[in-house]
């Protein structure tokens, strides 16, 4: 296990994020695998979170486990099992920095698009979960989770022009990426990430992440629908530009 108290002080913050993310404030997440890469390498930073991340989705499944859509999840899974694969496939021959790039302009330009629409006195009308579009972000998104973490922007880019009630939306997500998250256990496996170093560093941070999860529902369910979407979608211009930024920087 990690004893290094820097490595636990940018851990803790990161798996907070992640729990907030998970509870419903879609996008911070994105935030926590860039803060714990300060004190180790990217791939063990991913590998230290992925059992976190399992674990925070028991806590948010179960919150949510009453709401969320089975159509949509139908809809994404099978591409997205074909975008984790493919991108397991290409992972030598793929710059995560182009790929977090074009993460990143697709979503501020999604996200702004929809503040503007969401702004007129006529609000836009609610999309369906319509099968094209969703295997088409489904791969987009298991691709992106696989090569550069950056899974959540996509699946908001397809799921929230549906303007489902806030539950359901953020129970999908949490039911996709639960399955989502165990779907990369092999590959991490197949990459010998998965250490006893690694493994017991993850097991300290459990409690952290537990708890974190919790307040995160709790927090999202004392924000009204309306007010939900628009800050999400603030996130996502946040997000979207810390990627733009972090794949300008690292191609140049």
């Amino acid at each position: 296990m990690i004893t290094d108290p820097v490595f636990y002080a940018a851990a803790v913050p990161a798996v907070v994020l992640m729990g907030m993310a998970k509870g419903g404030f879609s996008g911070l997440g994105l935030l926590s695998l860039p803060l714990m890469a300060l004190v180790v390498s990217p791939v063990q930073s991913a590998a230290i979170m992925l059992p976190i991340l399992m674990v925070q989705d028991v806590v948010t499944v179960w919150a949510y486990r009453k709401t969320w859509d089975l159509r949509n999840i139908l809809i994404l899974l099978p591409s997205g099992i074909v975008g984790i694969v493919t991108a397991y496939l290409l992972a030598a021959k793929v710059s995560d920095e182009a790929v977090t790039l074009a993460v990143g302009v697709i979503s501020v330009a999604f996200a702004i698009r929809r503040l503007v629409l969401e702004r007129r006195t006529r609000a836009p009308e609610a999309t369906k979960a319509d099968v094209p579009r969703g295997l088409f972000w489904g791969l987009i998104t298991g691709f992106t989770s696989m090569i550069a973490h950056a899974g959540g922007p996509p699946f908001q880019i397809y799921v929230m022009p549906q303007r489902l009630p806030r539950d359901v939306f953020v129970g999908t997500g949490a039911v996709y990426f639960a399955i989502n998250n165990w779907l990369k256990v092999p590959p991490y496996l197949a990459l010998g990430q998965f250490t006893p170093e690694n493994m017991a560093t993850a097991a300290a941070l459990f409690p952290v992440a537990i708890f974190s999860t919790w307040a995160g529902v709790k927090l999202v369910r004392r924000v009204t629908g309306e007010h939900f979407y628009t800050i999400v979608y603030i996130l996502l211009v946040l997000v979207g530009t810390k990627l733009i930024v972090d794949g300008i920087v690292a191609l140049t």
